[in-house]
This record gives C-alpha cells, sequence and structure tokens, in this order.
C-alpha cells in the first residue's frame, strides 16, 4: 500500500518538480504568437481554453492505453510501479512536452515534420511512412474493436457488427474532417473528465477498503515466464512513454493559445496517465483472490476488458459498471478518430497541401477511410503485434530529434538524449528476441540492445560536437 501511494505522490511532485525543470531548459516564451493565433483558420488551428485542451490531450493519449496497458503489465508485479512512474517523468513526460512544444514553435507542423527538421530529410521521409501507417492501424483496429462490444451489448436491438461498424465510420469521418471545435472539442472533455472520475473512483476505494496492494519490488513474477527486461517496457507504453502520443501532440500544438500552457497540456496529460496506469496496474495486482495468478486466470477468460469490468463493477457499483462500458468502447473510439484525423494532419503536411478548404480535406480523408475500412476486412492478428515494437521505436526517434534540438540550441541535451539512448536499447532488444521479431536468445539479444544504444549515443555526440557548423530550420 505504501509503495502505491508513494508512488502517487511522487508522479504529482515530478510534475511540479522536474516538469519545470523541463521547461525552463527549453525556455518558453510567453510574448510568442502560438499557431492557434499566428495561423488561425476555423478549421484545425483553433484557439481553445488550456483545461479544454488539457482534457482533449489527456484522451488522445490516453484512450484504454494506461488501462490494458498497465492490466497486462501487472502481471509482471510491482516492479510495473517503478517504470510507470520514472517512465512517466523521464521519458514520457519529456517526450510527448517536446512533440507537443516544437510543434508549437514550428507553425504546428506534424511530428514527422519536426524530426526532419532536427534529423535530416531521411529521417523525415521514414517517419512520414512510418507515423501514417501506424495511425491508420490505429484507427482501423479501433474501428472493429467497439463494433464488436457494441454488437454483442444489442442496443435498440443492433447487433450486426456491419452496421456498428458503419456508425463508427461515419462518426470517425466526420471528426477528421470538421473543425476540431465542433466534435472533438465537445465531447472529448466529457470521456476525458469520466476516464479520470473513473480512476480516481477506482484508486480511492483500494484505499478506503484497504486491499493489500503489494510493495515494490524487482522480483519478475510473470505467470508466463516473459523476461522483464525488455518486455515489461514495452507492455506498458501508454502510462510510462508512447510514441503515439508525438502523432497526438501536433493537433493541441495548432490549439493552444500561449506557450506557458505548454507543462500543463503535454507534460501534465502524461503525468495524468501515468496515475491512470498505475491506478490500475495496482487494482489488477490486488482485486483477484491470489494475486497475479488470478489476474493471470482473469484475463485468460475475459481478456484485460473483463477485468475492467469486474474491478469496476465491483468497487463502483452500477455507475462503476456504467463507466467501465463507457471506458471500454468509447476510450477506443476516441483514439481512433484522432488517429484518421492525425494522418490526414501528417499527409498534408507533408505536401504542402492547405487543409482550409472542406474539399481539400476530403481529398485526404476519403482515401484513407477506404484503406482503413479495407483493412478491417482481413486479420490483423500478426500485423497488430508489431505496433508494440513500433509505437516504443516511434518514442525513441522523436527523443533523439528533441535531443537535437537542445544541443543545436545549446540547451541541456541529456533530458532527452538519456531517455532516447534507453528506449533505443528497449526497441533494439525487443525486436530482437520477440516472437514477431528475430527470435534471438537473450544472450544475443541484450548485449546487442545495449552496444546499439551505446553506439547511438556516441553517433549523436559525434555528430553534434560542433554545433556552430550545423545548419538547421530555426524556431519559427
Amino acid at each position: 500500500m505504501y509503495s502505491f501511494i508513494i508512488s502517487i505522490i511522487v508522479l504529482i511532485l515530478g510534475y511540479f518538480i522536474y516538469g519545470a525543470f523541463v521547461e525552463k531548459v527549453f525556455k518558453i516564451d510567453e510574448n510568442r504568437p502560438t499557431p492557434a493565433v499566428a495561423m488561425e483558420d476555423g478549421v484545425d488551428f483553433i484557439p481553445l481554453s488550456w483545461k479544454r485542451i488539457f482534457l482533449i490531450q489527456f484522451l488522445n493519449i490516453a484512450g484504454l492505453g494506461p488501462i490494458f496497458g498497465a492490466i497486462m503489465g501487472a502481471l509482471f508485479g510491482p516492479a510495473a510501479f517503478l517504470w510507470i512512474v520514472f517512465g512517466s517523468i523521464f521519458a514520457g513526460g519529456v517526450h510527448d512536452f517536446f512533440s507537443g512544444m516544437l510543434s508549437v514553435r514550428h507553425e504546428g507542423k506534424s511530428i514527422s515534420e519536426i524530426v526532419g527538421i532536427y534529423l535530416g530529410k531521411n529521417a523525415r521521409t521514414i517517419m512520414r511512412v512510418f507515423s501514417v501507417v501506424l495511425l491508420i492501424l490505429v484507427g482501423t483496429v479501433f474501428m472493429t474493436g467497439p463494433a464488436t462490444l457494441l454488437s454483442s451489448l444489442n442496443l435498440g436491438g443492433l447487433s450486426n457488427v456491419s452496421v456498428w461498424l458503419a456508425i463508427i465510420i461515419v462518426y470517425y469521418f466526420l471528426a477528421t474532417i470538421l473543425p476540431v471545435d465542433k466534435v472533438i472539442g465537445k465531447v472529448y472533455p466529457l470521456f476525458g473528465a469520466a476516464l479520470l472520475i473513473m480512476a480516481v473512483g477506482i484508486g480511492s476505494m483500494l484505499i478506503i477498503k484497504g486491499y493489500n496492494i503489494p510493495e515494490v519490488s524487482l522480483t519478475n513474477f510473470h505467470p508466463g515466464g516473459l523476461t522483464m527486461w525488455p518486455m515489461l517496457f514495452v507492455t506498458i507504453a501508454c502510462g510510462a512513454i508512447s510514441g503515439f502520443h508525438a502523432t497526438q501532440s501536433p493537433m493541441m500544438a495548432r490549439c493552444i493559445k500561449s506557450e506557458k500552457y505548454g507543462r500543463k497540456v503535454f507534460y501534465g496529460s502524461m503525468i495524468a496517465e501515468g496515475i491512470i496506469a498505475l491506478i490500475w496496474a495496482a487494482a489488477a495486482m490486488t482485486f483477484f483472490d491470489g494475486g497475479i495468478v488470478g489476474l493471470n486466470s482473469a484475463i485468460a477468460e475475459g481478456g484485460a476488458g473483463g477485468v475492467v469490468n469486474s474491478i469496476s463493477s465491483s468497487l463502483l457499483g452500477t455507475v462503476g459498471g456504467v463507466l467501465a462500458m463507457l471506458g471500454v468502447i468509447a476510450a477506443p473510439i476516441t483514439s481512433g478518430d484522432t488517429a484518421f484525423r492525425s494522418a490526414r494532419l501528417a499527409i498534408a503536411d507533408a505536401i504542402g497541401f492547405n487543409q482550409k478548404k472542406t474539399m481539400n480535406r476530403l481529398t485526404l480523408a476519403i482515401p484513407l477511410f477506404v484503406i482503413g475500412f479495407l483493412l478491417t476486412r482481413i486479420d490483423f492478428g500478426i500485423i497488430w503485434r508489431y505496433f508494440a515494437w513500433s509505437n516504443q521505436t516511434l518514442a525513441m526517434i522523436v527523443l533523439w530529434a528533441a535531443a537535437a534540438y537542445l544541443i543545436i540550441n545549446k540547451k541541456l541535451h541529456w533530458i532527452a538524449s538519456i531517455p532516447a539512448t534507453f528506449m533505443t536499447a528497449v526497441s533494439v532488444t525487443y525486436i530482437l528476441q520477440a516472437d514477431e521479431g528475430f527470435r534471438l536468445s537473450t544472450s544475443i539479444s541484450y548485449p546487442v540492445g545495449i552496444i546499439v544504444a551505446v553506439a547511438a549515443i556516441v553517433i549523436f555526440l559525434m555528430k553534434f560536437r560542433n554545433v556552430k557548423n550545423l545548419a538547421t530550420q530555426p524556431e519559427n
């Protein structure tokens, strides 16, 4: 119990102390016009209040990630608490802050363009393809999953998956092409608040009812025998660090009215997500008879969604059941729609295609949804397994871009280059030993992952050792 409470306190202190330090290193300029003010177009660039942006950003990056990921990560035991806390403060928070604020400094550009500015044309090309494919995959999976769940509920007599799929696609399409304040700006704050209330309720009941939450330990409790390194650091992505966040931050970078809100919106949302993940990891480890063994059985029987429903209904009663259903269905939908919107913006930035006109938005959105719909017709089982690796690899690349920005501008690059090095080791080691990767033994994957990570930081320092001679696009 003490470890759980201390972890929440540390996360909150991390926002106020380390978050403020990161902000100081970046050096915000309250007098600098943001894209929302300087480029307002009534569609994507629209000034919104920081509180609304926070809730939108929070739901954009959260969805089911910090719930399902934390539940699966809880199988490793209370060591998950350490990754959530330190990952959120020193990696995820930094990643989200810079992916948002660098977009603010560069006309609200998508993350692929930001990476290109600081890591070069080749990196930009890779990121353009990488991020758009990732976004389409996210959007498509979050079409089919909620449609299947809704059909099982038989709401209004509708039990046909194809009908629900059509309804979701229509909603996604509207959220993708309409001005950001018309759908996303109105719906997201409500769902974001509901997700926070649900987590606070679960966390409070764990304490009030005296659940025996295990104390922090480095022991690996995973029933399936998965190695903690690097599997834990990939299993819990949202809630610690996730590359998907970097694809979402530029949307809110186009709506923020002043740089002084950057820490609240970007770093703050990551810390809030970390708290959500911490609560669900603690609940998952504690709620079931037999602890982690009981959790493993519950997952095998009803999946992570079944775990959410059992915990919510038991701890929060009828209201909890409603909130659980809201989370399991609405949360992925609110990640899927912004995934397609982000894909539209990323492509528009890549080809320089102005999105103020409705026809221009339709020109990009329609092909995206045709591709997404066609992908729903195939089995995603194998393809989606690569998402875990690609997600953390994307985070790694964004951190290296942030480190490049800092060293070029003669600022403390270590706040980004150290977590970038760590995530390099995670990504390389994972793909070397994972079933969907090269399936190498840990005796090979471990040392190779470390060697590649060390080589990456050495190459980075050598490349940027003389910043005076570097030519890069200045901040706008």
